[in-house]
């Protein structure tokens, strides 16, 4: 009974923080928005306007505020005479994105079953910015995340963090990102089995963490068509190096339309503290806007 009456307030901490993110993004919406369309004389070109088009071919040289929201829906199925299997995945991330600034949030679910018993209910939700106007190619992001996930047997996990960033290759076709930063963790996690005098017991893990968090991105476009994309996190922590997170995804899509592509995406996960890993393989469609 306990455990239930310190779970409750911590839940309901974490749900009043997600609408407070998605408040904070509902704001920024129109604002940004009305940014972008201020007018101006077009016979006088802004000061700038040579060093834009010196640097036409990079993503972060545009003063005209943009939005954009892709989403991707995969899965598989499988179905044999012993097994019956499932997952589904959806994925929504909206972004708006200036010369100097760019602010994304990221939202994801995933379903899975197998003979009825449940593999997998995982959302993860974030919010994260990115400041450009440093030395060249360097930025500052920050985030917040949110994660629950069943085989890693996380109940609720938030981290927020800070730090430096990279941009090795900044081409509207080809992107290579390096960040490296320190997050702030609070995790509720399932029940760990603990060894104590008398037998085993099970108990709700919960705990504060700061971890070192590095980050490699990039993005790949190959003749109008084809798309490379991939992502790796490692986030050690710095009172046990052995506690560290571990998510890598990888895609490639072929466009179909100039807006949808058909998608193949891989996913793995591990968390050391729970012992907990994941691996997933879908197929389905991503429509970019």
């Amino acid at each position: 009974m306990a455990q239930k009456l310190l779970h409750r307030p911590l839940v309901k901490w974490y749900s009043r923080l997600f609408f407070f993110l998605i408040l904070v993004l509902a704001a920024l919406l129109p604002a940004l928005s009305a940014l972008s369309q201020s007018t101006h004389d077009p016979g006088t070109p802004p000061p700038d306007s040579l060093i834009q088009m010196k640097n036409a071919d990079s993503t972060h040289h545009n003063d005209t505020t943009r939005f954009h929201y892709t989403y991707a829906g995969t899965g598989t199925i499988s179905n044999s005479n012993s097994l019956r299997s499932y997952i589904l995945s959806n994925a929504l991330k909206l972004s708006l994105l200036k010369k100097s600034t760019e602010a994304n949030f990221s939202n994801s679910w995933v379903y899975g079953k197998e003979n009825s018993v449940l593999t997998n209910n995982d959302f993860s939700s974030t919010l994260d910015m990115a400041l450009f106007k440093t030395i060249k190619h360097f930025y500052y992001w920050g985030l917040a995340t949110y994660n629950h996930s069943v085989p890693l047997l996380i109940n609720n996990q938030l981290q927020t963090g800070l730090g430096p960033g990279y941009n090795v290759i900044d081409k509207k076709k080809s992107i290579l990102t390096v960040t490296d930063g320190v997050l702030y963790e609070v995790n509720d996690l399932y029940d760990s089995l603990y060894g104590v005098p008398g037998g085993n017991i099970f108990r709700r893990d919960r705990y504060q963490t700061f971890r070192n968090s590095m980050h490699v991105l990039f993005h790949w476009v190959i003749g109008d068509h084809y798309i490379l994309d991939g992502s790796g996190f490692l986030q050690n922590s710095f009172t046990d190096w052995n506690d560290y997170i571990l998510r890598l995804t990888g895609s490639a899509s072929i466009k179909l339309y100039k807006w949808i592509n058909l998608t193949s995406s891989a996913s793995y996960s591990k968390f050391t503290r729970t012992r907990g890993q994941n691996t997933l393989v879908t197929f389905g469609l991503t429509i970019q806007r």
